[in-house]
């Protein structure tokens, strides 16, 4: 049994070793690899390691490595991501999909979906998704950050994708004077709801639905069209910010390409397809 942990007047038994999770597991083949560590630096690179090492025990596809804490956690653009132990879902999942490269943002829009419907099911609460990878909820006008997707895939010599790694971080028991300080506004599922929410269980549903959406995805259904009526961003006026020496874009958002370019029409009438940049929206970084 794993560690207890006291959350105001709450405690519960925060258990996500490999019987616990195998037990509770919805899902057929997501998970079916699973390991659970008390800490590690990164799940993300631990697991692309163990995929570099080959071997007999080369990890198949749904591999799952899950920490209780991350040392060195990380989001887009390299920004650190950091959680106190046994409060958040930590997790990195494995796929090798026979998908041309272009076709690799599908991972993230599959996983923001499972990711926010699993949230709703288990909590009541009402989730969005801002462009490119966050999962957001809308807490007294301010869009608050509960989760962030990190996707690396790895190209073949014949350009089609070998393997891709998502992590998946969700702040779900975090005190609000424990949240990482970071600059967007967070938040957590125990601050939202008011309660506790059993990371095990929202583990399996996460991972169930996740499931559900690859197979429909490897089946050739996009997951766009349904990404898209998520986002937040839609139809509102924002500034994209961009490394290096490029100007900001200001606009309005009009909707998103088939590969999850975000569409923004500027002040000039041009519309742009944007494949990498960060969204500022009402003068907060989201």
């Amino acid at each position: 049994m794993g560690p207890i942990f006291k959350i105001g007047p709450i405690i519960m038994k925060q258990d996500l070793t490999e019987t616990a999770v195998r037990d509770a597991l919805k899902s057929k083949w997501i998970g079916g690899h699973y390991q659970y560590l008390e800490s590690t630096a990164s799940t993300n690179d631990l697991l692309k390691e163990q995929v570099a090492a080959g071997s007999s025990s080369d990890p198949p596809a749904g591999t799952v490595i899950l920490s209780d804490y991350q040392a060195q956690g990380r989001g887009r653009l390299d920004r650190r991501w950091e959680a106190p132990a046994g409060t958040s879902l930590l997790l990195s999942i494995l796929f090798r999909p026979d998908w041309p490269p272009i076709q690799l943002h599908w991972l993230t829009m599959l996983a923001g979906l499972a990711v926010a419907k699993a949230i709703e099911v288990q909590t009541g609460l009402s989730i969005s998704l801002k462009w490119p990878n966050d999962v957001v909820i809308n807490r007294e006008g301010v869009w608050q950050k509960v989760c962030g997707i990190l996707l690396e895939g790895h190209v073949s010599a014949e350009q089609r994708l070998e393997y891709a790694v998502l992590g998946v971080g969700i702040n779900v028991n975090i005190p609000a004077e424990m949240l990482p300080d970071t600059i967007r506004p967070a938040t957590s599922l125990l601050i939202a709801t008011g309660h506790a929410i059993s990371r095990l269980t929202l583990l399996a549903e996460i991972l169930q639905r996740l499931e559900q959406n690859y197979e429909m995805a490897d089946r050739g259904k996009s997951p766009q069209p349904m990404w898209e009526q998520r986002l937040m961003t839609i139809g509102k006026r924002v500034e994209v910010n961009f490394t290096g020496k490029i100007d900001p874009i200001l606009g309005t958002v009009e909707g998103t390409g088939e590969w999850g370019q975000l569409l923004v029409r500027d002040d000039h009438g041009h519309l742009h397809a944007i494949a990498a940049g960060d969204v500022r929206l009402s003068e907060v970084f989201l």
